[in-house]
């Protein structure tokens, strides 16, 4: 039985609303900070790591451990509900953080095969591969590091015409 109180406080709605607004993503308890401080929304680390422990702990938010080489930090992602994001793969993105749900039946039969072959379950929760997002991949290809400008745009600046940034479309 729990016996915590959950409080309903405008800061805590205010990092729930960044968490939703953001979660394609992991995001840190630093960015979370940043982005309510630009909307001049004033709430304190101390804050939002005691509103992410117990978000964490509804299960309304997941908490990744990264070590990144850099130092090791915790990302956070909105998810809703403890069973919303239990039974997918994720993909990260090592160079813009984007976070794909990936539900994929060849990765099932590797699930199987753990299973069957090595008496292994796989957490779903806490497993995520790391790697390049194709559109990461193309503008490294092509020298572009801006992410406002695809390649064709790169290509268009080298040239000397003028251009206008495009939008990505969703990789599939």
């Amino acid at each position: 039985m729990n016996n915590t109180i959950s409080y309903k406080t405008r800061q805590k709605d205010q990092v729930m609303e960044w968490l939703m607004q953001n979660k394609e993503r992991h995001i840190t308890a630093d960015e979370i900070m940043e982005g309510l401080n630009q909307k001049s929304m004033r709430v304190g680390k101390a804050t939002i790591y005691r509103h992410l422990d117990r978000l964490v702990s509804e299960g309304i938010i997941r908490k990744y451990f990264v070590d990144d080489g850099k130092s090791p930090s915790y990302q956070y992602q909105y998810v809703g509900s403890a069973e919303t994001c239990s039974h997918h793969y994720h993909l990260k993105c090592l160079d813009c953080g984007r976070l794909i749900h990936l539900d994929c039946k060849y990765l099932w039969g590797m699930d199987s095969h753990i299973k069957d072959h090595h008496d292994f379950h796989v957490d779903h929760i806490k497993t995520v591969l790391y790697g390049q997002c194709g559109a990461c991949a193309e503008k490294k290809a092509c020298g572009c590091y801006d992410e406002k400008q695809s390649c064709e745009s790169c290509a268009d600046k080298r040239a000397g015409e003028s251009y206008a940034g495009k939008e990505e479309g969703e990789n599939e």
